[in-house]
This record gives structure tokens, sequence and C-alpha cells, in this order.
């Protein structure tokens, strides 16, 4: 299945529902953090998919065969991240 893909600089929430995370790319960041929940409702009381993390400019995660979450897929950027979240 072809990915989907969302360009962000802020907090977002990628999807509301059930999602599959592919991957990460950081494209600019400047002593910023990502961290990735298992939320639906932009709520950082879910589960985390991915504990907080330095992103590093030019940096790809790949996640080859997914990451699941089962409510949705919600994404904290704290300090200024460029970064595109692939996700099924």
């Amino acid at each position: 299945m072809s990915s989907n893909y969302a360009q962000i600089s802020a907090t977002a929430q990628i999807k509301p529902m059930a999602a599959k995370l592919k991957g990460i790319f950081v494209s600019a960041a400047t002593a910023g953090t990502i961290t990735v929940y298992d939320s639906a409702r932009a709520s950082t009381s879910d589960a985390k998919v991915i504990d907080t993390f330095a992103a590093v400019a030019g940096s790809n995660y790949n996640f080859f065969d997914g990451m699941y979450t089962n409510k949705g897929l919600y994404v904290v950027i704290s300090g200024t991240v460029s970064c595109t979240i692939a996700y099924e």
C-alpha cells in the first residue's frame, strides 16, 4: 500500500484513527524534539509510540514494516523542527 504524508513544523494530529507509522524525515531542526503518541484526540496522556528524541536535520527514520497504532497518530514537536511523517 502506498503511504500518505504530512509535512509539519508544529504539533499535529496526523490521523484520528488506527494508523501505521512508516517513517519520519527531519528536514530542519534547531534544538527540537519529536514524540509520537497513539492518540485519536491529541492527548499526551495516551501511550507513546516513540518516546521523545532529539530531531537531527537530514535524518530519515524508516519503520519498514510500519508501527501500528490503535487509536490514532499524534505527533508532538518541541523547539524548531520541520519534518515529514509517512503513514497509512
